[in-house]
């Protein structure tokens, strides 16, 4: 899903949570997330799903959730294909003025890594 930098990224994980509900995605197993998504009415979302909240909590929780470290680890990956398109100047700065056009670059630069 495409939305706006100024977005936080908390509500867009509830709208693609509420897809995979839906059935239009493959069963969900587990949901990785950094700090910022340690929300409780986003763990309610995915418990409800039946997957694993695979997301460490925040400093200032009362109550600290376990979570799965080895898993975690995982989104490593993610992150460094992220890290890896933002050599991309275009695409990093969003120099594209349309959602399609911005979407295409992005497909564009993803296939480029990919073939690295």
């Amino acid at each position: 899903m495409l939305s706006g930098g100024q977005r936080h990224d908390l509500s867009q994980a509830q709208a693609l949570l509420e897809r995979a509900s839906a059935g239009v995605e493959d069963e969900v197993k587990a949901v990785l997330g950094d700090k910022g998504y340690d929300s409780g009415a986003l763990i309610e979302q995915i418990e409800a799903l039946a997957a694993e909240a695979v997301i460490p909590s925040r400093a200032n929780r009362r109550q600290p959730r376990a979570h799965d470290v080895e898993l975690y680890r995982e989104r490593n990956k993610v992150e460094r294909f992220f890290g890896r398109i933002k050599h991309y100047r275009r695409l990093a700065t969003r120099y594209e003025k349309t959602a399609r056009n911005y979407l295409a670059m992005l497909h564009f630069v993803s296939a480029m890594v990919w073939l690295r």
